[in-house]
């Protein structure tokens, strides 16, 4: 027998109180939401690893942060490899010096012929970029902002500007302008194509791409040579 004693709310109806507390924008909510935002400030993948825990502690589906399974896994990380690698040649060739950015990433001109720093710069770009500056700039800041603005056109056009100026503001202590620059225009493509999908697994592949095609370029001390190849250096 399954009874409950006057006044005892049972297990499973709490869990779902607390769960909707998280979801809304409360005090558990709005705490949650700070915890969220502070954990880049201790490990810079943190925050997405909290965005995880919430989803499970919420009860919000997963595919509403973007976690769809692929339909087919080969093509979603072929086109990811693909999108990443043209993205990168074509901000560095094309997009970067219309803004009159500088051929080498100074902030990582140390990484040039040096192969003690690869391993971490894998872990950054694999780890922290492509799965934790995904998961939390695209997945859970849309699902959150969607649950304020909704999901009118309006409404994701502004979510992709708001995050995509988020994005980019984090990338100025180290990189300055230039950063800011490159991080701005890879976040409204990045966020725009999740406006649309809905799906973040291929940007995850993408984002990773992305930044291993810069590391290539940066190793091998090729920036300059690329950046040139549309523009040529005077």
């Amino acid at each position: 027998m399954n009874e409950s004693s006057p006044g005892v709310m049972p297990a499973d109806q709490e869990g779902d109180k607390f769960a909707a507390r998280l979801r809304r924008f409360g005090p558990l909510g709005i705490l949650a939401i700070l915890i969220i935002l502070g954990g880049n400030l201790i490990i810079p993948p943190l925050s997405a690893l909290l965005v995880l825990i919430w989803v499970k502690l919420s009860n919000t589906p997963w595919h509403e942060i973007g976690y769809v399974q692929p339909r087919n896994w080969p093509k979603t990380i072929a086109l990811g490899i693909v999108f990443g690698v043209a993205f990168k040649f074509m901000m560095k060739a094309l997009v970067m010096p219309l803004f009159g950015a500088p051929p080498i990433n100074q902030a990582y001109k140390f990484v040039t012929g040096n192969s003690s720093m690869i391993p971490l710069m894998l872990f950054t770009m694999i780890v922290t970029a492509g799965f934790g500056e995904e998961t939390f700039y695209r997945g859970w800041m849309f699902e959150r902002l969607g649950k304020l603005f909704g999901q009118s056109s309006a409404a994701k056009i502004a979510i992709v500007l708001v995050t995509s100026i988020l994005f980019a503001s984090i990338h100025y202590p180290e990189q300055g302008l230039p950063g800011v620059e490159q991080a701005f225009v890879t976040g409204l493509i990045f966020a725009s194509i999740f406006a649309v999908s809905g799906r973040l697994f291929m940007l995850m592949i993408a984002h990773a791409a992305f930044d291993l095609t810069a590391l290539w370029m940066i190793y091998y001390g090729l920036e300059t040579q690329i950046a040139h190849l549309i523009f040529k250096s005077p």
